[in-house]
């Protein structure tokens, strides 16, 4: 172990290296950011569930592990439907054994105090109910979720002393850090803006007087917590705003609070603004990294550390921001949910088995429908606390035949054979991977690219025999005798009964994802899901002059709200769409359509199917009638999300 740990230190030396922050001493520079799923009571305190997900995320190696938006004052300050909340009755146990289950794993544990402002009253991101009676704000506004009232002064008292009260809590529960939330859209940040703050009392005006509030909670942590205890202050470097806090003012707020304050954590912008909260949180448009020039100029400002954030995933990347001075440390979020020992793997010299994040916001979605946590590339994620006494070595060794290996066989295969499985793993075409190759042909893919080859090295590493250029049939089977098979055969591209189907400018989604350069200059879509709509985007990128066509009212409809927040803009600067419109024929110039009882033709020198997929259930059926042990999984059981082809197999795979 010894000589594994040095192999990352000696690659990553910056990134691994000690720093101090109050009286704590961080064994390496990688915090876990605070997240904040909804595994929470309705009474406001931690479940079993909670505890395990941070306690992972601290048996992956990072230095500390921060819990989120924990409400100082749940009377009026409850952003979410469920949150942790300091000020409710028997709050204090969950919170104590988490402290213990963080430290014990070899973590610190950091939490965040944060208050919604205007928001804690209203209807607010990932939310569907009205927290408190009244929502206050630092104004008087009328907004479309309701009426913001300005919060009295005698209130902002009571909500100072409420920090104060909440962080010697956190304290006297086991915590090791508190973390004060003042940017991303909630109290502080919104005092701090010139924009909702039109206060014309000792909150209101300069930037003195709106950072007022915020200065006076400090005070009041310090005090609940006492000298030397690590207070971590989360702010913006930029609002992202024409008429919001530039960076300028940004580094003025970080200069005002640096002495109260043991360590800086610069995100940006608002996330309650959806046009923002993939800046904020990173999509896949963004270059990883994308906001951490905001934490560079914030620390050749301040003499305190400074953390960045911005889709973080690489500890290449992270190495490289501390050795050139941009940040002392780095936060990461959605990276540990894609994989909780991301740290743990780089220190030992095993940076190439990191599973990537893919920054397809599966994790914001799960947690707004059901107040839950899921991963797409991690089927554990959520599922710690089941975990933790999952039995992983199989009772009886069986000989597993696995046909199919796109994501889902190759995870059945990966996790059958850690479990002492004889597993053999049998694809048709000549490389492992199945759809994940035309997935990843995008250029802002990347992170597929990378799923697909720690996959197919975990498949060599686990000792899986590997069959290419062999289809699975019953004869093979039949001849094969396996104990049990797992049919991951995916699935078939619908091609419709439309006319003109087979002329020569129509290429499938696949073959067109696969070889742009099969295309010509003006390219028609047909099919409006996230397969075309991502299409039309990479299309445009190499060029090409793209329109979508789609008969449902929406573009991407289907897609969680949070990608297609990202996703949206950048269909609209590649295609133009089409919606609510039908292909009637296709046409030597381009497609006939038909919206609102009008025909015309939309010019197109090819013209790409993307109509969905098809569950071939007869090959399964057929491949199933020939053992009495079999599983299904992946698209020819249900078509789905690569999040539901892993998912399926690796409990597939563990019920062996």
């Amino acid at each position: 172990m010894g000589a594994k740990c040095c192999k990352g230190k000696e690659k990553y030396p910056h990134l691994f290296s000690p720093i101090r922050i109050g009286n704590i001493r961080l064994k390496n520079r990688i915090i876990a950011a605070p997240t904040s799923p909804s595994m929470i009571t309705t009474e406001g305190h931690f479940t079993p569930e909670m505890t395990a997900y941070l306690e992972e995320k601290a048996k992956g190696g990072v230095a500390v592990v921060t819990y989120g938006e924990s409400i100082v004052h749940s009377a009026t300050g409850k952003s979410h439907n469920k949150q942790l909340q300091l000020d409710s009755f028997g709050v204090k146990q969950g919170m104590a054994q988490t402290a213990r289950a963080i430290h014990n794993a070899g973590a610190y544990a950091n939490i965040q105090l944060s208050h919604g402002g205007k928001y804690g009253g209203l209807v607010s991101v990932g939310g569907d109910q009205d927290g408190c009676e009244v929502a206050y704000g630092p104004s008087h506004e009328m907004t479309p979720a309701g009426e913001v009232q300005e919060m009295p002064k005698e209130l902002i008292l009571e909500i100072v002393e409420s920090y104060k009260t909440g962080a010697k809590l956190c304290k006297d529960c086991g915590f090791d850090m508190v973390q004060v939330h003042a940017a991303h859209g909630w109290l502080f940040s919104q005092f701090l803006s010139p924009v909702m703050n039109q206060r014309t009392d000792e909150f209101g005006g300069s930037l003195e007087n709106r950072a007022r509030f915020l200065m006076m909670a400090l005070d009041a942590v310090r005090e609940g917590v006492g000298p030397r205890f690590p207070i971590e202050i989360r702010i913006s470097g930029d609002d992202l705003t024409d008429v919001g806090l530039g960076l300028e003012d940004c580094v003025k707020v970080a200069k005002m609070v640096e002495d109260k304050v043991d360590l800086f954590n610069v995100s940006c912008g608002n996330h309650e603004d959806p046009a923002m909260f993939c800046r904020t949180h990173p999509s896949a448009f963004f270059k990883r990294g994308v906001n951490v020039y905001l934490a560079a100029e914030i620390k050749k400002n301040v003499s305190k550390p400074v953390a960045c954030v911005g889709s973080l995933n690489d500890p290449a990347q992270m190495e490289e921001i501390i050795a050139t001075g941009q940040a002392d440390i780095v936060e990461i979020g959605r990276a540990l949910l894609a994989d909780p020992y991301l740290a743990k793997k780089a220190l030992e010299g095993n940076a190439e088995d990191i599973t990537p994040c893919l920054r397809c916001y599966e994790c914001f979605g799960e947690t707004s429908k059901s107040e839950t946590v899921k991963c797409t590339v991690n089927p554990t994620m959520g599922q710690q606390y089941p975990e933790k006494t999952r039995k992983q070595t199989a009772d009886t060794k069986k000989r597993v035949l696995i046909a199919g290996g796109g994501p889902a066989g190759m995870e059945a295969a990966i996790t059958a054979a850690l479990r002492g499985h004889d597993v053999t793993l049998v694809e048709k075409s000549g490389e492992l991977g199945g759809n994940l190759h035309p997935a990843e042909a995008a250029y802002f893919k990347e992170d597929i690219r990378k799923l697909c080859k720690v996959l197919i090295s975990r498949v060599e590493k686990a000792g899986v025999k590997v069959v290419l250029n062999t289809e699975v049939t019953p004869e093979y089977v039949e001849t094969f005798d396996p104990d049990a098979l797992f049919v991951a055969i995916g699935s078939n591209e619908l091609r419709p009964p439309i006319k003109g189907m087979d002329l020569p400018h129509v290429i499938m989604a696949i073959d067109a994802e696969l070889h742009p350069e099969k295309l010509g200059k003006k390219v028609a879509i047909m099919g409006g899901g996230l397969v075309g709509g991502e299409a039309a985007v990479s299309f445009h990128h190499e060029g090409k002059e793209c329109s979508i066509i789609e008969m449902k009212s929406k573009i991407a409809g289907e897609v969680n709200s949070f990608y297609r927040g990202g996703l949206m803009p950048e269909i609209e600067k590649a295609a133009t769409c089409y919606a609510d419109t039908k292909v009637k024929e296709i046409v030597p110039e381009g497609v006939l359509c038909e919206k609102d009882g009008k025909e015309f033709v939309i010019e197109a020198d090819s013209v790409v199917c993307a109509l969905g997929f098809r569950a071939p259930y007869d090959k399964v059926d057929a491949l199933c009638d020939k053992v009495d042990e079999y599983y299904i999984i992946g698209d020819c059981k249900n078509v789905g999300q690569i999040y539901h082809a892993t998912n399926q197999a690796y409990y597939a795979a563990m019920r062996l």
